[in-house]
């Protein structure tokens, strides 16, 4: 086994920093990276749009996930809710496995990477913080973005959004029995990344 197919599956809740870990491992690294939640909101936005959540799964194409409007909190919503939906989330499955084990490597974030999509990753971190710090991130980013909503609206999202992703029947959000769990409810940014890669440099094969 070597680094042309080695696959890091980074799973949690939203606002726990397993977006920014994923891409500064994938950088560190030099593989690949995947925020699958970019799946489903770009099927969020095509169901907003007037489309069929099943249909726009199984139409999606990779051009879509570059479209700079994903991250705004209406498709937010809206991606959490088609993404119970058990058709969609299979017409997803391949395009995600496929880019998993693509030569140099790949890192995967998003809620059921190291259960259900890539339960053979050599390397499963769910990154996981308290609902009121996750809360307290968002509300800053959506702020700094000139979104008028408050402390309390943002915290209610985050706990109804943690209930829909663990307590749905088709994938629910939870650690991967042999994932390594990393709480950033305290971690710096560079803290939390050093731990992170600690786990995935005793994981990669030796060098000859």
């Amino acid at each position: 086994m070597s680094d042309s197919q080695f696959t890091i599956a980074i799973d949690g809740p939203a606002a726990a920093g397993k977006g920014t870990i994923s891409k500064a491992v994938a950088a560190r690294f030099g593989f690949a990276h995947l925020d699958t939640g970019l799946l489903y909101r770009a099927v969020g936005r095509r169901t907003l749009q007037g489309l069929e959540p099943i249909a726009a799964a199984q139409a999606l194409t990779p051009e879509e996930l570059e479209q700079g409007d994903l991250r705004t909190a209406e498709i937010a919503k809206t991606a959490s809710k088609v993404a119970v939906i058990p058709e969609v989330r299979a017409a997803l499955v391949d395009f995600q496995r496929a880019f998993a084990r693509r030569s140099g490597g790949a890192v995967l974030d998003g809620r059921d990477i190291g259960t259900v999509i890539c339960p053979e990753a050599e390397v499963k971190l769910f990154v996981t913080a308290s609902p009121e710090v996750r809360a307290e991130r968002r509300y800053l980013e959506l702020s700094a973005k000139g979104s008028d909503i408050t402390r309390e609206q943002v915290l209610l999202d985050v706990r109804e959004r943690d209930a829909r992703d663990a307590e749905r029947s088709a994938a629910p959000m939870k650690p991967a029995e042999d994932a390594v769990l990393l709480d950033t409810s305290d971690l710096s940014i560079e803290s939390a990344l050093a731990q992170a890669v600690e786990v995935i440099e005793k994981a990669r094969p030796a060098k000859s």
